[in-house]
């Protein structure tokens, strides 16, 4: 099994640099928007092309860098300051000389192949006199794309080390992009002597259509006569498709492309892929195939799969322990959650929906233990702290079930993330929410509870801290039950309508105007 174990990158899109130690398997990129996982992706897939034409058609001032242009621009502008590009796949599982050598950024032995952009020493002049013009253009038209093995030897599409192929759901009905995956896929499931074969059969079949179905249009005819192409540009690999039950797959809903491009390349043949990337798989699917499509990919063997994904759902099912966090903030140090225990990655498997990526992804949260508190907090927060706000201070709160707390916690602490727990004593808060928590707190994760047993859960705390109103809406309904007893037996209507009516009014409990203050500070 081939495989890519390190990337690395240098002064690609909004990597100044980068070094990613990958996962063999399965690598989940997540992050923020413009956090620059469809960059990695992307980076792969050039890299892995080997595709001279493909940089240009993108584009150096594209995939260049913009802050280091800048810099150089801003700066003296000597010729040996000028940036360079560089995208290195580190490889296993390859036996090949050619590709074993020092020619990478580390200087020592491995195995490997590299894309470098840099400037021409015979143009050296050229860019000189232009440099010295001290205008706003930056020389890329001066810029050699060479692709190469660590092993210091010219590497072409014909003779790259692995095959791949990458599915984009936001380009799924993209013309090109379908000729391109279907291209890939043709190619990892032949031969090179099998697609010479298919070729040279489609061009005589061409040359038999006009010689025995033209010939009785092309006889009285002269000079000009019809024919079929039989150039590179109408060959078999242009026009060959894909179908599923004889229907080809570009005229299927987005949905059912994204599934069958992907479960089709995830499919075990001698010839098959060695490198699957997935752009956002989740686009386009409904529940109900997102599931299968995890199950798919859960079963895929032989092959190493990237996924770049914003989707909790995808990230947890398909294991967090593979997970890739790449900052905005911070886009050369990403964070990995591969130390995350086994017993809390295989938890998040079969847990209900949750927002695993959200906490991942914040700075600060606020842990609530149910609905109610999640209804209510962000009023409680404003309240607690006026002219505040938890969106405005960049504080997440999530609701988390009681139980699952410490699972939770053990995420945050890999991730150095403020967290405020926020939870019930449960008629014991030494036990429950101190001596429970002792391995789990420290300077960047706190408990906060009532400290009176009597007030032992979220709604006996409100209505206590907010009687005159609970009473104003709900005493005159009732019959049997007292306020306090009809809010902790009706918590989430309860929350709602107090939030509806009377949201403003709110004194927050004392212990969640301590987690305010803590978090905000």
């Amino acid at each position: 099994m081939k495989t890519i174990k390190k990337l690395i990158l240098k002064n690609f899109k909004r990597f100044r640099t980068l070094e990613l130690d990958l996962d063999g398997e399965l690598n989940i990129l997540v992050g923020g928007n413009e956090a620059g996982k469809s960059s990695v992706l992307q980076a792969l897939d050039i890299v892995m092309s080997a595709s001279r034409s493909r940089v240009e058609a993108l584009g150096l001032e594209t995939i260049f860098n913009q802050d280091c242009i800048a810099e150089f621009l801003a700066g003296p502008r000597r010729i040996e300051d000028l940036p360079e590009l560089l995208i290195e796949a580190y490889l296993d599982g390859l036996e090949d000389p050619d590709f074993d050598g020092r020619t990478n950024s580390k200087g020592r032995d491995a195995i490997g192949i590299r894309l470098i952009c840099m400037p021409v020493d015979e143009y050296t002049p050229a860019i000189k006199a232009i440099l010295a013009e001290q205008h706003d253009s930056f020389p890329f038209e001066y810029y050699a794309i060479n692709f190469q093995t660590f092993g210091d030897q010219p590497i072409f599409p014909y003779k790259k080390p692995l095959k791949h192929v990458l599915i984009d759901s936001a380009q799924i009905n993209n013309e090109y992009a379908t000729n391109s995956y279907t291209r890939s896929m043709y190619a990892a499931h032949t031969t090179a002597t099998e697609r010479n074969l298919h070729g040279f059969e489609y061009r005589r079949a061409k040359s038999k259509f006009r010689d025995e179905v033209l010939q009785a249009l092309n006889e009285p005819l002269d000079t000009y006569k019809f024919d079929v192409r039989t150039s590179p540009k109408a060959s078999l690999e242009t026009d060959i498709i894909i179908t599923e039950g004889d229907i080809p797959i570009d005229g299927k809903g987005k949905g059912r492309q994204c599934f069958i491009k992907t479960e089709f390349a995830l499919r075990d043949r001698e010839h098959a892929l060695d490198v699957l990337l997935l752009e956002e798989p989740e686009n386009h699917l409904s529940h109900v195939h997102m599931k299968k499509l995890i199950e798919r990919i859960r079963a895929s063997r032989k092959k190493q799969l990237f996924v770049a994904t914003h989707s909790s759902f995808i990230a947890t099912r398909l294991n967090l322990r593979k997970v890739l966090i790449l900052s905005q903030e911070n886009p050369s140090n990403p964070a990995t959650l591969k130390d995350l225990s086994n017993g809390t990655a295989e938890f998040f498997m079969k847990a209900p929906d949750n927002n695993v990526l959200e906490l991942a992804l914040c700075k600060k949260a606020m842990l609530v233990e149910g609905d109610a508190e999640f209804i209510l907090m962000d009023a409680l927060y404003r309240n607690a702290a006026p002219g505040a706000s938890a969106d405005a201070d960049g504080v997440h709160v999530i609701s988390v079930d009681g139980t699952s707390f410490k699972r939770y916690l053990e995420l945050t602490k890999l991730l150095g993330t403020r967290v405020a727990v926020i939870r019930d004593n449960d008629e014991d808060y030494q036990a429950n929410c101190v001596e429970n928590y002792r391995d789990h707190v420290g300077a960047s994760i706190k408990v906060f509870a009532d400290e009176d047993n009597r007030r032992s859960t979220f709604e006996i705390c409100m209505y206590r801290d907010n009687a005159r109103i609970c009473d104003e809406e709900f005493l005159a309904a009732r019959v049997t039950l007292t306020v306090e007893e009809y809010m902790l037996k009706n918590k989430t209507d309860a929350a709602f309508k107090l939030l509806d009516r009377r949201g403003a009014e709110l004194v927050a409990p004392n212990y969640i105007k301590r987690a305010v203050e803590w978090i905000r500070a």
